[in-house]
């Protein structure tokens, strides 16, 4: 039976050996992505903590709009830390400017519709909810407080409800977190930038432009980042599909599921007929010939690797193909399609719009120790806005709160904590990072760097031992010269 497996093992490795010399060397590259991206980019990432106020999120989508006048917000994404600059996404080339679909401010809608400027922003909105933004989240306010200082402390003349306006217009579009969009996409490290969809009702669809970071305290723009540009975006595209599309990505796919066989074939091949022969398989015997290193290089160390390996192989098949995640729906009784986003309450026209300020007052009442909080941002005039809240110990960066609000009157529609997600989206929300290894932080990135950097060099020494082997069947197979 032995030699079954062995032929299995030998012809899938030498077919599937270069693909995954590749996955595993790129591989490497993406496991400590985001450690990478803040070393070389620091300037991006990280501000000077100031003792003066925050300013509001309305001052720095104005503070955007200075720096790139034709800026599509889609969305903004703010740390706790407030060693953090503050993350703007803008919308792809091909997003839709406006509610409407049309320019930067809409076919019908004026930047003071948009963007909620006047003395009642905010406050018309509430006839239509019932419940007022000052009974739901205490002192009106506190959408500019927020930010340390509203725009309405900053020019006089001008209320609070008028903060808003740098805020509002133009924002059709919306930043998500990976939980919600379920792509898998890159967004660790990368500003989030991964994971910035242009917002359709709710946030859903689009096209996905750079991400903006601002000193939250100055307002400066610290620097762009446009993923598809990216050393590591063109590193991840060969890693999942060799740069070759959909059909490298699904050879990329099977050869995971190659990958899953090998990885089982070899551990029958490594299992010992004999207690003596155990220690053999356990350890290296150093001092050995080449020949020998390389056999217990292959045999030993893909024993100790196979479990690891055969985790992250097992999760690269489920962010290849779209039936293992229906199989898992199917399995924990998980619904197959995810709820559409609630709609906001039909308004009259140039009702305005609560803005981002008030969403993320919100976001901070419900979660004041929260790690981060995203805001997305609709871009049609039903849509509404989540907020997106990443509680301290969380397990990964997409296991968040969300909530949906009416983007008139700031009525909470829908909200859902992550426990409360179905079974079936927090395991496909688990995939990417164990396939990373960033599951529990630094100590299992190191183990998947290790592993990975061993998965390498598997088929290269399996490949010499197939070598080895034929070669000597071959000196056997040569007749004897009998010297008279």
């Amino acid at each position: 039976m032995k030699v079954f497996f062995r032929r299995i093992h030998l012809y899938l490795g030498l077919v599937s050996g270069l693909f995954l010399v590749v996955v595993c060397l790129t591989g490497t590259l993406l496991v400590f992505e985001e450690e990478m991206e803040h070393a070389f980019h620091r300037e991006r990432y990280f501000v000077a903590a100031a003792a003066t106020p925050r300013l509001s999120l309305a001052q720095l989508t104005e503070a955007v709009r200075a720096a790139k006048p034709k800026a599509k917000i889609n969305g903004l994404k703010v740390y706790a830390d407030p060693g953090r600059s503050v993350e703007i996404s803008l919308a792809g080339s091909g997003s839709p400017g406006g509610p409407q679909g049309g320019g930067r401010e809409g076919q019908s809608n004026t930047m003071r519709e948009q963007g909620g400027e006047g003395r009642g922003a905010g406050i018309r909105g509430q006839q239509s909810a019932g419940q007022s933004m000052r009974e739901q989240w205490g002192e009106a306010r506190a959408e500019g407080q927020q930010g340390g200082k509203g725009m309405g402390q900053q020019r006089e003349g001008r209320s609070e409800g008028e903060g808003m306006r740098g805020e509002g217009r133009g924002q059709q579009a919306s930043v998500g977190n990976g939980e919600n969009q379920g792509g898998g996409t890159r967004g660790e490290g990368r500003g989030q930038q991964g994971r910035n969809q242009a917002g359709g009702r709710g946030g859903k669809g689009g096209d996905r432009g750079p991400t903006l970071f601002v000193n939250p305290y100055t307002g400066v723009v610290l620097g762009e980042y446009d993923s598809h540009k990216s050393f590591f975006h063109f590193i991840e595209e060969i890693h999942r599909g060799l740069v070759a599309g959909r059909v490298g990505k699904l050879v990329m796919g099977i050869n995971s599921i190659i990958f899953l066989f090998i990885l089982g074939t070899g551990i029958v091949l490594w299992w010992p007929t004999a207690r003596k022969a155990l220690t053999q398989r356990l350890q290296i015997k150093w001092g050995s010939s080449w020949k020998r290193l390389n056999h217990d290089f292959h045999i030993v160390l893909g024993f100790y690797a196979s479990v690891f390996l055969f985790i992250m192989a097992s999760t690269g098949v489920g962010m290849s193909f779209d039936w293992v995640g229906k199989t898992i729906n199917t399995l924990t009784h998980s619904p197959q399609q995810r709820p559409e986003p609630p709609t906001s309450a039909a308004a009259e026209p140039g009702t305005a719009r609560i803005g981002a300020d008030a969403a993320l007052a919100f976001a901070r009442q419900q979660a004041p120790d929260a790690e981060s909080y995203a805001v997305q941002l609709p871009r049609e005039p039903t849509g509404s806005i989540q907020v997106s809240t990443l509680r301290p110990g969380a397990i990964t960066e997409r296991a968040t709160d969300d909530a949906y609000l009416d983007q008139y009157s700031g009525q909470v529609l829908r909200q859902q904590a992550y426990k409360q997600k179905p079974v079936g989206q927090r395991i496909r929300g688990l995939f990417k990072p164990i396939h990373t290894g960033a599951i529990f932080g630094w100590p299992t990135k190191i183990l998947a760097l290790v592993f990975v950097l061993l998965g390498a060099t598997f088929p290269i020494t399996g490949t010499i031992m197939w070598l080895n082997r034929t070669r000597k069947s071959k000196k056997k197979g040569q007749p004897r010269v009998v010297v008279a």
